[in-house]
């Protein structure tokens, strides 16, 4: 979506300092903060670090889990559906998480 109006703001210096901050807690610009904000979204923090690592341990043993339903399908010796139902569970898992983590939920404010 193209932004053609702009509109400028006012700020004590403290409110202003608060915005920066929030908005680099959420790993936004200032402005997308805003924008979020008025369609009543409340952006979540970016997560700690030990939560890249959790999600890309998480994604490797999806994909290994993955490469091993079809080597087994191909060669006829485990149960290929039970394998590849596990796999969909860990990226359905893997999605979940990121949900819960780092997209933005609906905000109840009463206002909107």
């Amino acid at each position: 979506m193209k932004r053609t109006i702009k509109k400028q703001f006012w700020f004590s210096k403290a409110e202003a300092q608060d915005l920066q901050k929030k908005a680099k807690r959420t790993c936004l610009t200032e402005a997308a903060l805003v924008r979020l904000l008025l369609k009543g979204y409340e952006p979540r923090e970016k997560p700690d670090d030990r939560f890249y690592d959790v999600m890309r341990e998480l994604s490797a043993i999806g994909n290994n889990i993955h490469q091993l339903s079809a080597k087994a399908n191909a060669l006829n010796f485990i149960d290929a559906p039970a394998l590849a139902k596990e796999a969909e569970r860990w990226h359905k898992f893997q999605a979940d998480v990121e949900r819960v983590f780092l997209r933005p939920e609906q905000s109840g404010l009463k206002w909107q």
